[in-house]
């Protein structure tokens, strides 16, 4: 603990709050050469004065401590970080449900061909047949990857995928 730093802070929480040395003592019930003492860093108020101090400026007690204000830019940097990844993170989700949409509609278009084929009976002719497989096919696939990217399987594969693009 710095009394010095301590004494400064003090200081200006007192100046910020446009009060005299005098006020700032008579809310505190010392004297006013106390409060001289404290800001020159010769002496530091006790602890049940540090809390009731605290909240008078309505600053942390570790604020206090440490003779520093918490810088409020370095709050606002912190969460427009944290907000930079949410919005990153809920592009990647976004993106993700697109191409699941994507792949299961593909699905059901393939579905509906095969159903139309098979409905019309034409899965034994020749070209039709390899058509109905094809369609079943992507079916599969497209039901495997819906389920694969909806569960939590999913985020293990894009997890690995990304451990693997990181190793190139």
């Amino acid at each position: 603990m710095n009394q010095q730093k301590i004494g400064g802070l003090l200081r200006e929480l007192r100046k910020e709050r446009g009060i005299t040395q005098e006020q700032l003592a008579e809310t505190l019930g010392v004297s006013n050469r106390s409060i001289s003492r404290w800001e020159n860093g010769n002496n530091l108020p006790d602890l049940d004065l540090l809390i009731q101090i605290s909240e008078y400026f309505q600053v942390d007690l570790e604020e206090i401590l440490s003779g520093e204000r918490k810088e409020a830019e370095m709050d606002q940097k912190t969460k427009e970080t944290v907000l930079q990844v949410a919005d990153y993170s809920n592009q990647e989700k976004l993106r993700m449900t697109k191409k699941v949409r994507a792949m299961l509609l593909v699905a059901l278009a393939a579905f509906a061909v095969y159903f139309i084929i098979d409905f019309c009976e034409l899965r034994m002719q020749s070209p039709y047949e390899e058509i109905a497989s094809f369609a079943l096919g992507l079916v599969l696939g497209g039901l495997l990857c819906g389920v694969f990217f909806t569960t939590r399987y999913g985020e293990k594969l894009r997890a690995a995928k990304r451990r693997l693009l990181s190793r190139k």
